[in-house]
């Protein structure tokens, strides 16, 4: 029997952790954890510090106290094992590489010998729709063929965590709900971990396991919401369901007396 998430051990733990930049602190005893195979969704205003609270579990930025750990162990800088996906696709992806040279560079820094990164590229093409397009270069790609792309090739890490900081927040609604859904398969299949920052609530609420509040000025737990809407969800069906209504109104009210 698969363990319930309340169950499995932590993914990412956050203890106590502080920062300032200067005199003006920036988090201040932040304490969270997000468990194995669990979707974490992250909203909050302006200010509450939550692209710091990714950059913290990527291990680029190391916090002035506190504790960060993934996958029960304290964070001393990046890890293969953690994946990073960035908002700005374009400056995340090599224009001078086609989509599958894009990919090979991930295989490329795990030294995955030239003569098998073929055979494990084009599978994780097709996985994310892009079968067809191995030998276009960014440019000739749509925003979200780029995003795509770049989610392709944090897959080829084979990552136990994705960070994504707000992957989908410059594309139009239909790509981003096709994208969406994509990301859903991708982790029911494989397992993976994810930490998603996001400023669209509705978005939180789709996507994950619970979504975490955080207040503003200094970045700090404000609530934590459980999200107990069935999978496989759907982009009409659960949207219209009352759970999720709830939940959206319950956001909304936790955004809005956040921001005053």
């Amino acid at each position: 029997m698969t363990p319930s998430l309340a169950t499995r051990r932590p993914a990412i733990a956050f203890e106590d952790v502080s920062l300032a930049y200067g005199n003006r602190a920036v988090i201040s005893e932040l304490s969270f954890s997000v468990a194995s195979g669990e979707i974490a969704c992250v909203i909050g205003p302006s200010g509450c510090g939550k692209t710091t609270a990714l950059r913290m579990a990527a291990g680029l930025v190391r916090p002035a106290s506190g504790n960060v750990a993934v996958l029960g162990k304290s964070l001393a800088g990046p890890r293969r094992d953690v994946a990073i996906v960035f908002q700005d696709y374009g400056k995340a992806l090599l224009p001078w590489r086609t989509a599958r040279g894009n990919v090979s560079l991930a295989l490329e820094a795990i030294g995955i010998p030239a003569r098998e990164r073929a055979d494990m590229i084009d599978p994780l093409l097709a996985k994310v729709g892009l079968a067809s397009h191995a030998d276009k270069y960014p440019t000739e790609m749509s925003g979200g063929m780029q995003q795509r792309l770049q989610i392709a090739r944090c897959l080829a890490q084979k990552p136990d965590v994705i960070l994504m900081d707000e992957p989908f927040g410059a594309l139009d609604a239909m790509t981003r709900q096709g994208l969406q859904d994509e990301m859903l398969s991708i982790v029911a299949e494989t397992g993976t971990t994810v930490f998603f920052v996001t400023h669209d609530i509705e978005e939180a609420i789709y996507l994950g396991d619970k979504v975490i509040g955080l207040l503003p000025n200094p970045g700090r737990i404000g609530q934590v919401f459980d999200i107990g809407l069935p999978r496989p969800r759907n982009q009409l069906t659960t949207r219209e369901m009352p759970e999720f209504l709830a939940l959206r109104r319950a956001l909304f009210d936790f955004i809005e007396k956040a921001e005053q």
